[in-house]
């Protein structure tokens, strides 16, 4: 390969790594996986016959998606002996990058973007199966036409059709309620974060439905609750426990930053990422509390925000 063909091949694989990027995330729900998921695609686009290749996108796509299918087959026995609940990896955003194609979004396009790299919305898909969640993701988050997921998925368009409304139903059962305002969300992460450093139980409550939970996902060590935690009442009781802990060391940092299209709270210790709180807003106040404290799922967050 020539080193002119090679800058060609190169470009349009880089072109169209963004939603490359955006499937094996949204497939996997772990950064690594879709990192490793996009290099394998780019070795096989590397060693393709690109004159065979009439639409490279399309080509790009149905191999991600198939490695993501194969790698995502894998992980679903190792995440059912997973200790205490699983929750994906958080992912960095800015108006979601991961998610913009070659197209301009409008408003409403980048709410829809923004809710399906959700971690409320991740955590629904891992309910579905493989093949429906290939489906999901590439329609319902990239539009694309039922005959070419089809084609990616080599099965018939009449199969397709039944697999996303099948998922479309299983979501829309469990969907989560979702904020769409950006400031509302901002502000109530504040006063979140601020009333936990505080031990403040009743400016915790002030921010939490009544019917609150706090989902936790930590390994290796790391404490948290094995077991959700349900309530207002006890929500804010344990985050006003440990909370003002953290704030007394010095070692401790904490900040706000975007991640899975909406704000969250890093705190860091000696400068490593610690926990990460994301928070599912609806109704003007926080129905779920995501705390994230797996290293492995932290690690990549050192310089995020900053």
């Amino acid at each position: 390969m020539t080193a002119d063909l090679t800058d060609a091949v190169t470009e349009v694989f880089e072109e169209h790594r963004p939603v490359l990027d955006g499937v094996a995330y949204r497939m996997l729900g772990r950064v690594a996986d879709a990192e490793d998921v996009v290099q394998e695609a780019w070795l096989r686009w590397s060693a393709a016959d690109h004159a065979q290749v009439r639409e490279p996108r399309g080509y790009l796509v149905r191999i991600t998606t198939r490695l993501a299918i194969d790698r995502l087959r894998q992980a679903q026995s190792r995440r059912e002996s997973y200790v205490g609940s699983w929750l994906p990896e958080p992912l960095v955003t800015d108006l979601d990058p991961a998610a913009v194609t070659a197209q301009q979004h409008d408003g409403a396009d980048r709410v829809v973007l923004s809710e399906s790299v959700s971690l409320a919305m991740l955590v629904v898909l891992e309910s579905l199966s493989p093949l429906e969640r290939a489906v999901f993701v590439l329609r319902e988050a990239f539009g694309f036409p039922y005959a070419e997921i089809a084609g990616t998925l080599e099965r018939s368009e009449a199969a397709v059709r039944q697999l996303a409304g099948r998922a479309r139903r299983h979501v829309a059962e469990r969907k989560p309620r979702f904020e769409v305002d950006p400031k509302l969300r901002r502000d109530l992460t504040e006063r979140f974060l601020k009333a936990a450093v505080e031990g403040d139980v009743q400016g915790l409550v002030s921010v939490l439905a009544p019917d609150v939970r706090m989902v936790s996902d930590s390994a290796d060590g790391a404490k948290a609750p094995r077991r959700v935690i349900l309530g207002s009442g006890k929500v804010s009781r344990f985050l006003a426990a440990v909370g003002p802990q953290g704030a007394q060391d010095p070692a401790f940092g904490f900040r706000l930053l975007e991640l899975n299209g909406g704000p969250a709270a890093l705190v860091t210790y000696d400068g490593r990422p610690d926990v990460v709180f994301s928070l599912d807003v609806a109704d003007g106040v926080i129905q779920t509390v995501y705390l994230i404290r797996n290293p492995g799922k932290l690690a990549h967050l050192e310089d995020a925000g900053e």
